[in-house]
């Protein structure tokens, strides 16, 4: 995929609601916009330019409002793979925070983006766009859906992958062009290697370089957000 270059305009104002270290957030300001994040634990390496620490939902519902667009990507462990057949016993130790954060974004009248992994709660979403590090080359497949509340875009096109994710599978080493960011398991590429992977220099915390998407799908976001057809439909 070709990368349209982001294209600055009036500072637009994004909450990046569940924001970690700030995988979405980077290039958002790139993009020339001011970025406030909120996450319910401290996140001394974000990088925007204001962080409230608390809950994101009840910060949508109080402050989504004084933004202009609003990306959200609530924790997934009670849709997960991680809480599925055999672990289903964990799902109840989880909150569903899905359809708490769409209707708290949906009262607030503004854009948003709602992301998360697939597995069950893409079937519980619109998927307006799916990306993948492959359509960035990058060193990650980390598959990602969207809904677009308030705005569209045309998604890019699935390139076809180029391997297999490299790693140990029960007790055998399997080469790939892809790492396996998550966990704490042996064999899933050094803390270098993942932040090459994912485009993340600013940290070297390998959980919060696991919990953040990588910033090439910010940048994918930002730019069709910024672009003027869909300001006109976000006004």
């Amino acid at each position: 995929m070709t990368q349209t270059a982001l294209i600055p305009r009036a500072r637009l104002r994004v909450l990046a609601a569940f924001c970690g270290v700030g995988g979405d957030t980077a290039v958002y300001m790139a993009a020339g916009c001011h970025v406030t994040g909120v996450d319910q634990t401290p996140q001394p390496r974000y990088i925007g330019d204001v962080f409230h620490q608390g809950d994101a939902i009840e910060y949508i519902r109080s402050h989504g409002h004084e933004y202009d667009l609003i990306h959200a990507g609530p924790p997934c462990q009670f849709d997960c793979t991680l809480t599925a057949g055999t672990n289903a016993a964990k799902r109840a130790g989880y909150p569903d925070l899905l359809e708490p954060t769409r209707e708290a974004l949906k009262a607030t009248g503004r854009a948003y983006v709602i992301e998360q992994p697939p597995g069950r709660a893409s079937k519980r979403m619109r998927i307006d766009v799916t990306l993948c590090g492959e359509m960035f080359g990058l060193g990650v497949i980390r598959h990602r859906n969207f809904e677009l509340g308030g705005w569209t875009a045309v998604p890019p096109v699935h390139r076809p992958h180029r391997g297999r994710v490299a790693g140990m599978r029960h007790g055998k080493w399997y080469e790939g062009p892809y790492f396996a960011v998550y966990g704490e398991g042996g064999g899933k590429g050094t803390i270098t290697q993942w932040q090459q992977a994912m485009g993340i220099h600013w940290t070297e915390v390998r959980k919060e370089i696991a919990e953040a998407i990588p910033p090439a799908y910010g940048r994918w976001l930002a730019t069709a957000f910024l672009s003027p057809s869909t300001l006109e439909v976000a006004a």
